[in-house]
């Protein structure tokens, strides 16, 4: 396996479903210049090929599609739908499906294009298996009923039917597999800032986390 070395400003992001860890990572993508990768998405788009060509999806067809990925693919509004993320959080749980997804995360998280002053990465396990060596990591969470109204009002926008409680089912079935994985499962550890979204607007929590990033990176005379 080719070896990384960290060189660049790294932020790292894990947090259950609809807490609007994307929504922020978005945000800090922009203001620091950082390359962004929203990893739940390669699984998405997996969780989408299967859907579609269930006869062919083996580790050879998810090899291939790997090594062709470009970011550009995982931008689909067809995506977004629960019956995907559905099958993506079992999807996620195969070891040998997330081996081959590794490089791919890596390669954002180590290589961004000199265009980028660094990556931010979030999903599940990245603080502490993908970019384990970030300069920040954060645990953005928010009660499993924000989260799913947030979700509903989403899928709405995108002329979805289904109602708020499917949702709420849902993301809370989401949590119980995402919590309980045994493979690169969600966790809170010590080194990660904890962000609570509950209460507050999009500005607002990113100004938490953009105080939180400038203290830093002004102690290390960094800041941009």
């Amino acid at each position: 396996m080719k070896n990384y070395k960290k060189t660049c400003l790294q932020v790292a992001i894990d947090s259950p479903a609809a807490a609007g860890a994307g929504t922020q990572a978005k945000l800090i993508s922009k203001h620091y210049k950082l390359l962004y990768l929203d990893s739940g998405k390669i699984y998405r788009l997996l969780a989408y090929l299967k859907i579609k060509n269930p006869k062919k999806f083996n580790y050879a067809f998810v090899s291939e599609k790997m090594k062709a990925l470009k970011m550009s693919d995982l931008q689909s509004k067809r995506l977004l739908s629960d019956d995907v993320g559905s099958v993506a959080s079992v999807i996620a749980k195969d070891i040998k499906i997330r081996k081959l997804a590794h490089n791919f995360q890596m390669e954002c998280a180590y290589n961004p294009s000199k265009k980028y002053k660094g990556s931010i990465i979030d999903g599940r396990d990245i603080t502490y298996n993908i970019m384990p060596e970030a300069d920040f990591k954060f645990f953005i969470t928010a009660s499993a009923k924000t989260r799913a109204l947030r979700r509903y009002k989403e899928l709405k926008g995108l002329n979805k039917k289904i109602s708020l409680n499917e949702v709420l089912k849902n993301i809370k079935k989401r949590d119980k597999s995402d919590y309980n994985r045994k493979v690169s499962p969600l966790k809170r550890t010590k080194d990660q800032y904890l962000i609570s979204s509950e209460n507050e607007s999009k500005r607002s929590c990113f100004l938490k986390i953009k105080k939180i990033i400038d203290k830093k990176l002004t102690l290390n005379g960094n800041i941009q």
